[in-house]
């Protein structure tokens, strides 16, 4: 039954049952963006992820967490990481891109490539379970948690096994912003050089950001076109995984002989299809400023709603009993990349 407005009975039901949630979660971004206007060097996706996780831990917003916010923030931490990854492809310009140099591109893709396959094979010797160790590649070697959400859309993974791997990579990012900066004089970088080496070595666009400023605006502007160089592997790499999960549920079909035709995940799924259109969209120099500013401010509100969301589920005392292997596999990964990213460095400068 339709009520007269047009709306229907289940849909005001959902709308008020996502509400609590979707309105903490965007007042968390609020904030966040505060934060990060009172203090630069503090990404505003980093403090939405850190105020997600203090309301779960805290008394009295721990039981609204976990009671009538849960659902809204569910929500956020899946559908609104997808729009969000759909806006960031705005940030993207292939022209930019291609004034790297085909050597300079070519060292940028090692470093993911090599990074990714490193991570996997560090999962495997900590013997971490499920989808996390591919997870983490895939934060870790391209781009935070907006790559982590693409990866589980093509696997299929629970919610709840992101986020682990989304605090994990927000962890370790936080830890470059205070850390590279002062490796820079001892490891005798340019501020061109260190910006390169952020650009390829720190996982969050935010965190990069905020990690290359330090030095100065050479050392930002290298930064920024060398991360997003490793942004656009997203679609690749997550293409890849979902034809290879596909072949590996079509397998997995045959052999339980099921009389059901299987439902296989997307190839690549449709927001990754959305970010691709956006980055053409800005490589052609057609969209103006002003478009392209409300893009990047539609971007931050939905991936920071979605990492208050994914945030508030991490339970410090569950992190600390099950993720102690996964954080020390991480902290290793952190540091394979950065070496990674200092050698292409030094053989972009050759």
């Amino acid at each position: 039954m339709v009520k007269p407005d047009g709306a229907s009975p289940a849909f005001g039901a959902r709308v008020r049952t996502l509400a609590p949630g979707l309105t903490a979660a965007l007042l968390a971004v609020a904030v966040s963006l505060l934060v990060h206007r009172l203090v630069p060097m503090l990404p505003a996706m980093t403090v939405a992820v850190v105020l997600g996780i203090a309301a779960v831990n805290l008394p009295g917003s721990s039981a609204l967490c976990q009671g009538p916010w849960r659902a809204g923030l569910n929500f956020a931490g899946k559908h609104l990481m997808r729009v969000g990854i759909v806006f960031l492809g705005l940030k993207l310009s292939l022209s930019d891109i291609m004034n790297l140099g085909w050597v300079s591109v070519l060292l940028v893709v090692a470093v993911v490539v090599l990074s990714f396959a490193g991570t996997l094979a560090l999962g495997r010797l900590f013997r971490l379970g499920g989808d996390t160790p591919l997870l983490i590649a895939t934060g870790f070697s391209i781009c935070g948690a907006s790559a982590i959400g693409a990866m589980a859309a093509v696997k299929g993974t629970r919610h709840e096994d992101t986020v682990l791997p989304v605090a994990l990579v927000t962890l370790c990012g936080t830890l470059a912003i205070g850390i590279l900066p002062l490796l820079m004089t001892p490891l005798g970088l340019s501020p061109l050089q260190f910006g390169q080496w952020v650009g390829a070595g720190v996982h969050d666009v935010g965190q990069v950001v905020a990690t290359a400023q330090t030095a100065g605006a050479v050392a930002l502007s290298a930064a920024v076109v060398v991360k997003l160089t490793r942004v656009v592997l997203l679609a690749p790499i997550v293409g890849v995984a979902g034809a290879i999960e596909r072949k590996r549920q079509a397998r997995a079909h045959l052999l339980t002989n099921a009389g059901t035709a299987p439902k296989f995940p997307p190839l690549v799924p449709l927001f990754v299809v959305g970010f691709l259109v956006m980055a053409a969209l800005r490589s052609t120099g057609w969209l103006a400023d002003g478009v392209i500013e409300g893009g990047a401010l539609i971007q931050d509100i939905a991936l920071g709603a979605a990492l208050f969301g994914l945030g508030s589920s991490v339970r410090v005392r569950d992190l600390l009993e099950t993720g102690l292997r996964a954080t020390v596999m991480a902290l290793c990964s952190w540091a394979l990349i950065a070496s990674l990213a200092f050698g292409a460095v030094h053989l972009m400068a050759g």
